[in-house]
């Protein structure tokens, strides 16, 4: 897809952004004044709400495994064990971690959010993204909840997918139809990429009934073949969630077909947030095949993918090709993988630099490699839109099995480093 402006851009997510049977959401905003960092103009906050008509037990969920979580995430847990769920609701600009009173906070704000709107404390979610550290501003926020439930529609998921934003530098849906129902879903996350079970925040939401068990099987499956493999800057936040649910409106005839169509839908998602990266002006795809197995092919990539040399010379529009198994050698040697040079073939944007167990690079493929990483290369400081959804893709051929995996990143840029450096000013 192409886009030539922010409206373009929206205009398309309005069509994606239909919500499935069942759902309605909610937003507001409000303002507040860190204590931990007193600052002389009130700071923006957004309040989200993602709410169910009728509560469901069709619901699961996948959390970060840092070992430093926030209270949401531990809380979260603790509410994937109750027989059923109406939501969750979301705060961005601070993402509740390790605070005094963090996890004492969350659940006050899920008792007062419960009580606003009618439903069971223990069938709500609640989700925190922003600064880590900070204490939620929690006075301000329940004051926001009636406002809150003035917004409530059922018509839309964008005004959820613009209200979850951080750094973000625009709103992330993807859609599926089928059976007669859909799958709609939002992510947020343009920085501290590179989760261990998903990214930042994401919500699917679905009026295709499928069981309690089938939801929280397929998910992770899901869950590593899209949101875990991609990275930004390999770094795991304490916040990452993924939670689905299904309203249990339109029947499912096939889950088979309903799993690859929840995977597609993943993919793109996952990709947009790469493409969304904090300060990215290119997303890489990796396709990595011939690997012993799975687990094998996805070190190869995510070894390509985190390389800062492999990330500044894409940033450059520079086919260092060199840095690319450099990197994969260096992630096989330090786990003691085997590596056969003489197997290997790598190709960079169909052109074969690698094989036979030597380069195979001149000047003028040299020139077409450049010319390739320049068309694919996107604005460092996002105008609100993706103007393109190209990727610069490597193929990896190990030359040693039947394994394979695809990983997505970005390159590394001036602007990301500006903007983190900027990040709590």
């Amino acid at each position: 897809m192409t886009y030539r402006s922010a409206e373009d851009y929206l205009a398309d997510l309005e069509k994606r952004a239909v919500l499935p049977k069942g759902f309605r959401t909610a937003t507001t905003n409000l303002t507040f004044v860190p204590k931990e960092r007193p600052v002389k103009q009130p700071l923006p906050m957004r309040l989200n709400l993602l709410l169910l008509e009728e509560a469901t037990a069709a619901f699961g969920g996948v959390f970060t495994r840092n070992a430093f979580p926030g209270a949401p995430v531990l809380l979260g847990k603790e509410l994937l064990g109750e027989p059923m769920n109406r939501g969750v609701l979301v705060n961005n600009k601070i993402a509740n971690v390790g605070g005094p009173h963090a996890l004492e906070d969350a659940k006050e704000l899920q008792a007062d959010a419960a009580t606003v709107f009618g439903l069971a404390a223990s069938q709500l979610f609640v989700a925190s993204t922003g600064v880590i550290g900070w204490s939620l501003p929690l006075q301000e926020l329940k004051k926001a909840l009636p406002e809150l439930a003035q917004t409530m529609q059922s018509a839309s998921a964008l005004p959820l997918a613009q209200g979850i934003m951080t750094t973000d530098a625009w709103p992330k849906v993807r859609s599926r139809q089928l059976f007669g129902g859909r799958i709609t879903a939002v992510a947020k996350g343009a920085g501290m990429i590179e989760p261990n079970m998903a990214t930042m925040l994401v919500y699917i939401l679905t009026d295709i009934s499928l069981s309690r068990k089938s939801l929280r099987e397929m998910l992770p499956r899901v869950v590593s073949k899209s949101f875990n493999s991609i990275s930004i800057d390999s770094d795991q936040s304490t916040s990452d969630m993924a939670l689905i649910w299904s309203s249990q409106r339109v029947a499912c005839p096939d889950s088979v077909q309903f799993e690859q169509a929840l995977e597609d839908l993943c993919r793109e998602l996952a990709q947009d947030i790469v493409r969304n990266g904090e300060g990215s002006s290119h997303v890489l795809e990796v396709r990595v095949v011939g690997a012993s197995d799975r687990a094998q092919a996805q070190v190869a990539g995510k070894a390509i993918v985190n390389s800062p040399l492999v990330k500044t010379a894409l940033y450059g529009n520079d086919p260092n090709v060199g840095r690319v198994l450099a990197s994969v050698g260096d992630a096989f040697g330090n786990l003691g993988l085997t590596l056969l040079p003489t197997a290997i073939t790598l190709a960079i944007a169909g052109e074969t630099v690698f094989e036979k167990g030597a380069f195979q690079l001149d000047p003028m493929k040299e020139e077409r490699l450049s010319l390739a990483f320049s068309a694919a290369a996107l604005p460092e400081k996002k105008a609100g839109f993706p103007p393109h959804e190209n990727n610069v893709v490597f193929t990896l051929d190990l030359g040693q099995g039947e394994g394979a995996a695809v990983v997505w990143g970005s390159d590394l840029s001036y602007e990301y480093v500006r903007e983190n450096a900027d990040y709590r000013s």
